[in-house]
């Protein structure tokens, strides 16, 4: 059964010296010190922590009622300095944390697992007991610790608000948006580097000598840092779905994004559709349903990338849901032509996604949810198309945890050119993300940090977990981490595309993680490849991308078929760029 779910301190009282805490040491020094958080907190190390209940916003009261049959839930909000760097400054943020209490008594007990789902800006608090769920094998050893990360849910969180600017200027709002941002006293101190801090203190408040890790996504660079920082301190740690960490900054996995769902939607969905024909109605030959899809309008128009939005990309990160999204393209290409508003049209291809067969109720309960969100945008939409300018500037607010923590992390690339060749690029090389694609906002973001470099004497032992076609952290990203970080092991997934892997429940996957995460001990080769499990519906794994070899996917950024699917975008493009298709404002020049 597929089941997914689907990321230097100046020292208290000048005590110790900052930067020096995690740089890397010259060759031939002694590993850098790590910092004491508790002694760098003070008089907060001391606090008396006041376990509750747990509430988890917006998760359904069906899986709440699930968290709470595990053993020792409860929560709590712990104070943490506002600033690692000074925390003699007396300010302080919540950090909510949840923790369960199901690891058996004894030598067989572990320690805690934190763990972190991604993001970043994701909400952690439910996962302590998702993961006791998830993995009852590692929960008789370990206690799993979830939390919100400082910025994020029920910890301190991090809005920001702006003056909009009379102007149209995508540059110009972007801009203000930032500085807005940057005008907030809360907003440097929102980034991984405290955050990090922030997990050793929940350590120390747990009275633990070491803590391990499962993080998925952003979760993975996360973790990267806290073992960069804190290597005495870090048990066993899994990175599932990882980013680049080889790279000083997240620009190259955010670069990689669009280009990896490009890759996915032709390699691996569009191939799902044709072999089940029968159910979509499309035809057997993949190229020729993207070339349905494409003179349709593809996600050129609107309600073509509501149903990418809702449907498909969401599917991208969870496999099991590959039926819906494939409905999904298959009642926009038999709805192309244009019929009614934007809210009659998604009625329309709902209703022609339901009568797909085979449907399963979590499918059904998928497209309602989905459904209901196609709808709440264009409802946005239509709230700004009639907007009118007034002479008072209009203040708008956004939870800014994401941006804060990518554009953070590491500066970004600050020319405004490069932006608009990596969007002219995109539009010919990843032209089904492309029109969802604009110049982040890291773009105009100033930072000051940068992740600690890896000591090869110091950095622990892990895992790394990578699905060949993720759509959201590219494999190629996951191996540049595996290769990059000393003593990594990695497991790859051929012909798999879910972003967050363990457990998969396949022996070749989930047995050396939970082994690792029982001994220690990781696998001999640094890189051990596995077979996907099939798709929904289907009896066997099929073939598709690149090859397994010596444990590693070889496959490429445009493959073969991704490069023959741009050619039929470009081809239809120019075939359009007519007098009369220029004077019905069709794009011609993308």
């Amino acid at each position: 059964m597929r089941k997914y779910f689907r990321g230097g301190v100046a020292a208290l009282t000048g005590a110790l010296a900052a930067t020096s805490l995690v740089l890397t040491p010259a060759a031939g020094a002694a590993p850098a010190r790590e910092p004491d958080t508790a002694t760098l907190a003070g008089a907060l190390t001391t606090q008396a922590v006041q376990w509750e209940e747990c509430a988890f916003p917006g998760v359904d009261e069906a899986t709440v009622a699930k968290f709470k049959t595990v053993k020792g839930l409860a929560c709590a909000t712990v104070q943490v300095p506002r600033d690692w760097h000074n925390p003699a400054d007396g300010n302080t943020i919540g950090i909510r944390v949840s923790k369960t209490e199901t690891a058996f008594k004894g030598t067989s007990r572990q320690g805690i697992a934190l763990v972190n789902p991604g993001g970043p800006g994701g909400s952690g608090l439910p996962w302590g007991a998702a993961m006791a769920l998830r993995s009852p094998v590692l929960a008789g050893q370990y206690d799993f610790i979830g939390f919100d990360p400082r910025g994020v849910g029920l910890s301190t969180p991090l809005t920001c608000s702006y003056t909009v600017p009379n102007s149209t200027d995508v540059n110009v709002l972007n801009k203000a948006k930032v500085d807005g941002c940057l005008a907030n006293p809360l907003t440097k101190f929102i980034n991984t580097e405290q955050t990090a801090y922030d997990m050793d203190f929940i350590r120390v408040l747990l009275g633990e000598k070491k803590m391990s890790y499962i993080g998925y996504s952003y979760g993975t660079w996360l973790g990267t840092w806290y073992a960069a920082t804190f290597p005495g301190k870090a048990h066993r740690f899994l990175l599932d779905s990882a980013v680049d960490a080889s790279q000083p900054t997240l620009e190259k996995t955010w670069d990689l994004q669009p280009r990896t769902r490009d890759r996915q939607f032709q390699e691996a969905l569009l191939p799902f559709m044709a072999r089940n024909d029968a159910d979509y109605g499309q035809g057997t030959d993949p190229m020729e349903i993207r070339r349905k899809w494409e003179e349709g309008g593809g996600t050129r128009e609107f309600v073509g990338q509501l149903f990418v939005a809702w449907f498909v990309i969401p599917a991208m990160y969870d496999t099991s849901q590959y039926p819906t999204a494939a409905a999904a393209v298959a009642a926009v290409i038999a709805t192309a032509t244009p019929a009614g508003t934007d809210s009659e049209r998604v009625e329309q291809i709902v209703a022609r996604m339901l009568a797909v067969p085979g449907l399963t109720d979590e499918n059904k309960a998928f497209i309602a949810k989905g459904k209901q969100n196609a709808l709440a945008a264009i409802a946005k939409k239509e709230r700004v198309a009639v907007k009118t300018t007034t002479a008072a500037a209009e203040v708008e607010s956004w939870d800014a945890s994401f941006e804060a923590i990518r554009c953070q992390d590491g500066q970004w690339n600050q020319n405004l050119h490069f932006w608009n060749y990596w969007l002219a690029d995109l539009t010919m090389n990843a032209p089904f993300i492309a029109p969802f694609m604009s110049t982040p906002l890291c773009a105009y973001w100033p930072a000051t940090i940068s992740m600690p470099k890896p000591d090869k004497k110091t950095f622990p032992r892990l895992l790394v977990a990578q699905s060949e076609l993720d759509a959201a952290t590219a494999y190629e990203g996951g191996l540049a981490t595996a290769k990059a970080l000393p003593n990594a092991k990695m497991i790859s997934v051929d012909n798999e595309g879910s972003h967050g892997l363990f457990p998969y429940n396949t022996d070749c996957v989930d047995d050396p993680i939970v082994f690792y995460f029982q001994t220690g001990a990781t696998p001999r080769k640094q890189f051990t490849g596995c077979q996907a499990l099939p798709l929904p519906g289907e009896d066997k794994t099929y073939d598709v991308g690149g090859k397994l070899a010596n444990g590693k996917v070889k496959i490429k950024m445009i493959t073969p078929a991704v490069k023959e699917a741009n050619k039929i975008v470009k081809d239809l493009l120019s075939g359009s760029a007519t007098a009369a298709a220029d004077e019905s404002g069709m794009p011609a020049n993308l």
